[in-house]
């Protein structure tokens, strides 16, 4: 039977367990998680914030990551600006970005919601609004939410990935996980 533990990964952690070449060590998967055997399935930058699915079954592993298999994967993103309906119309269709065209996207306009803090705080401008959306994406391309945002004029602020597939992050604060393994 599978293991499959979802963790919320907070801001500025690597999705890996190690960085042991990087110069200055940085915050990785193992000062929050000791389990051995689970590996991450696909990735999250460390400037993003929310779900990561760790699984000890390679072949899950590749099920969730590899686009080839559609899971959808939502993210709520407060982006810079005040983006109306019309604007996220492109991003349903799909843009094209420097790598190519994405798959079309579901995207809609949401109530700011209730989140943890981060740290570190988004940086707030008076004189610049900010608005929250949903979008839903079945790729998983590097950074992609962020210069699909960007593409359509309305740079990402913060980016919590909140579902893959039927997994969410319900009832998970920051650096906590749960073990979803069936007994």
């Amino acid at each position: 039977m599978s293991r499959i533990v979802l963790f919320n990964k907070p801001f500025g952690v690597l999705s890996q367990f190690t960085d042991a070449r990087s110069p200055s060590p940085r915050p990785t998967l193992s000062a929050y998680v000791a389990l051995p055997g689970v590996y991450p399935a696909g990735r999250l930058d460390r400037d993003s914030e929310g779900l990561l699915v760790l699984t000890d079954d390679g072949a899950l592993q590749a099920r969730i990551a590899d686009p080839r298999y559609k899971l959808p994967k939502t993210y709520l993103v407060q982006v810079e600006g005040a983006p109306t309906d019309a604007d996220l119309a492109p991003l349903r269709e799909g843009v094209l970005l420097n790598d190519g065209p994405t798959r079309p996207a579901q995207v809609q306009l949401i109530a700011p919601p209730v989140l943890w803090d981060r740290d570190p705080p988004v940086r707030f401008r008076k004189s610049v609004p900010d608005r929250w959306i949903a979008i839903t994406i079945k790729e998983g391309r590097n950074r992609q939410v962020r210069r699909m945002t960007a593409h359509i004029g309305f740079p990402t602020l913060r980016l919590v990935r909140w579902q893959i597939g039927d997994w969410t992050l319900d009832g998970l604060g920051p650096g906590a996980w749960r073990d979803t393994t069936p007994r």
